[in-house]
């Protein structure tokens, strides 16, 4: 009786776990809107400098054709799409670094 117990209690928890974690998770599309869309806005607001945007943009572009490299073989296996969050991953933490590196603020020499 404990036993079928634990396993009701246990598959309720499952349930309602799996749609918070799939909440949690962006497609790749998203992704690549999200970094875009943060280094337009650190253009806009002068916290990146046109040398970091190129930077940046040039990264994003690889990545992204990358990605399409990885859709034309049969679709975004596993192993791709957490390669491809990897990447997502790193090039979002550049753009946060670059944004708050305080380089296009007066009276900053590079």
């Amino acid at each position: 009786m404990k036993k079928i117990a634990l396993l009701i209690a246990g598959l309720g928890i499952a349930t309602t776990a799996l749609p918070a974690a799939a909440q949690g998770w962006q497609s790749v599309n998203q992704r690549q809107a999200q970094i875009e869309r943060r280094i337009d806005q650190g253009i806009r607001s002068g916290a990146l400098s046109r040398r970091e945007a190129v930077n940046l943009r040039g990264e994003f572009r690889q990545i992204a054709q990358l990605e399409q490299r990885y859709r034309r073989s049969n679709g975004l296996s596993q192993m791709e799409r957490r390669d491809l969050d990897r990447r997502f991953d790193v090039l979002s933490r550049k753009v946060r670094i670059d944004r708050n590196d305080r380089n296009n603020r007066p009276g900053y020499r590079r």
